[in-house]
């Protein structure tokens, strides 16, 4: 168990080697609209991956001037021009050579800002106490923090005093996944339950078949959902009256309104379990065991509101592999990002079916266990084998270039994360696996402390995006998985969380 005080102090130190390889990845795909078939899926919503660049302003006009000589001189001159433009369009795409430097140094310079302010980052560490079993599942909402476990509890935590605030119990199984509906959609479901329109609600789903919604000012469950599957992954659609999603062990994915709790739709998705669902505005993303990505446009109906746009198996992601393992997806504008227990992230480009791979590890025994965004950053939790060592990998945002590796001794292996911003922008982040730990952000002066540390990691220091042109690497690389995970691979300790690869992840919250 991981000792870690209250007043526990995090200090990151990089020196970074700006000599390393500069990666200049194209400007991050905005949302745009959907083939015609498919009108609907255009309202996603562009964000910060619109193009920074600025138009080349028009050059101001000269004074009229008068006689033949000035119309023959004005002539050559726009002729001259025009021939300058031209050449520049050859050489530089139809944008000025001035224009795309200046745009090349205000990315680096931003980047260099991002740099500075990890280098300078520290963080308090509270080690959050009482579940019995694995953390398997983690949400925030406000000042608070939701935790779901093997031990069937859901546990409510006060990130302030780091103290438990509620214990809600009722589920007969493990709690697999959680979700927190938005305020406005909470204040319906409170009006309606005559409670405080400040209520917030949060959803659980376990592997006893149940959807539970719990009431959190109260400490109770509201409603129950019986779904006739052990229920592995779950999200809030925040759409027309909204809807919850639900996936199951065997593949299916389930709709229901949140205004009725009414069943609305019932689908055969995938062949193994689904073990992750993410929204993104009126779109739905499903992952399952076998690797394969399922993205969904909500019609907003009361029958049958799924409607498939894509399917991609786990042959076109590159994470395909066998039975019991577990993909775990977040979903940003045209792109996903995917774990799979991999010593690499995979970037799915949704609508053509296009892949990428994003280095999380330098060694082939590296694990990636889930995969989170918050606000321009990327990060990935990773776990060596080989050697039990646990961090967490951070990459800017919409670039993917590597900034920083954050650990601290005997961190041990983190299977799900959250991260949200104070109303001062700092960070707070909560880990769950074998420990639950939150993660507070404090102001760069003061005492330093060298509890957490930064492990840089030469190869992805200089790491790149690679285009999956073939999939023999991988295929040699999830064969040579496969091997360390049922031998030598697996952890010395006795935890059942990290018994091996990501595959333990899904039998353990079934038992």
């Amino acid at each position: 168990m991981l000792a870690v005080t209250e007043d526990a102090v995090c200090s990151l130190h990089l020196d970074y080697s700006f000599s390393s390889c500069f990666l200049r990845w194209h400007r991050e795909d905005a949302p745009g609209a959907l083939p015609s078939q498919t009108p609907p899926a255009s309202k996603i919503l562009k964000g910060e991956e619109e193009s920074k660049a600025q138009a080349t302003p028009a050059p101001t006009a000269r004074q009229r001037e008068t006689g033949g000589g000035a119309e023959i001189g004005r002539q050559q001159e726009r002729t001259e021009l025009a021939k300058v433009s031209d050449h520049l369009r050859d050489v530089s795409g139809g944008c000025p050579e001035s224009d795309k430097e200046q745009q090349l140094r205000q990315e680096e310079a931003e980047f260099t800002s991002l740099k500075a302010s990890w280098e300078k980052a520290k963080f308090r560490l509270r080690l959050l106490e009482g579940h019995n079993d694995i953390v398997t599942c983690v949400v925030a909402v406000d000042n608070l923090v939701v935790s779901g476990s093997r031990d069937t509890t859901v546990k409510v935590w006060h990130v302030p005093t780091a103290t438990e605030h509620k214990n809600l119990g009722g589920h007969t199984g493990g709690v697999t996944c959680l979700s927190a509906p938005p305020p406005e959609y909470c204040k319906r479901l409170a009006w309606s339950l005559s409670l405080s329109d400040k209520e917030r609600f949060i959803l659980s789903g376990s592997a006893d078949c149940y959807v539970k919604i719990w009431a959190l000012s109260i400490g109770q469950c509201v409603k129950s959902i019986y779904t006739f599957n052990a229920v592995t992954a779950l999200c809030f659609v925040p759409e027309e009256d909204g809807y919850i999603v639900t996936g199951s062990d065997g593949g299916k994915v389930q709709a229901w309104s949140w205004h009725t709790f009414e069943h609305c739709q019932s689908i055969n998705a995938h062949q193994e379990a689904v073990t992750s669902i993410q929204s993104q505005g009126p779109l739905v993303f499903s992952g399952s065991a076998e690797g394969g990505v399922s993205v969904w446009e909500n019609q907003c109906s009361d029958r049958d509101p799924l409607r498939l746009l894509h399917h991609w198996s786990g042959q076109v992601t590159g994470c395909r592999g066998g039975p019991g393992g577990r993909l775990t997806l977040s979903p940003r504008g045209d792109r996903v990002f995917l774990a799979y227990g991999q010593a690499w992230l995979k970037i799915l480009h949704w609508r053509t079916g296009t892949t990428s791979r994003l280095t999380n590890h330098s060694s082939i025994t590296g694990v990636t266990d889930c995969v989170h965004q918050t606000g321009g950053l990327l990060i990935g939790s990773c776990y060596d084998l080989a050697n039990g060592a646990s961090t967490l990998n951070l990459f800017s945002l919409p670039q993917c270039r590597y900034l920083a590796s954050l650990t601290w001794p005997d961190a041990p292996r983190i299977l799900c994360f959250a991260a949200w911003t104070t109303g001062s922008g700092d960070h707070r982040w909560v880990s769950g696996g074998r420990d639950l730990i939150v993660w507070e952000q404090l102001p760069s002066s003061g005492k330093q402390r060298g509890d957490v540390t930064v492990k840089r990691d030469s190869q992805l220091d200089s790491c790149f995006l690679e285009s999956e042109e073939d999939t023999e690497d991988d295929e040699e690389t999830d064969d040579y998985r496969d091997d360390d995970d049922s031998d030598e691979g697996r952890d010395t300790r006795s935890d059942g969380a990290e018994d091996g690869g990501s595959g333990s992840w899904l039998r353990c919250v079934l038992q």
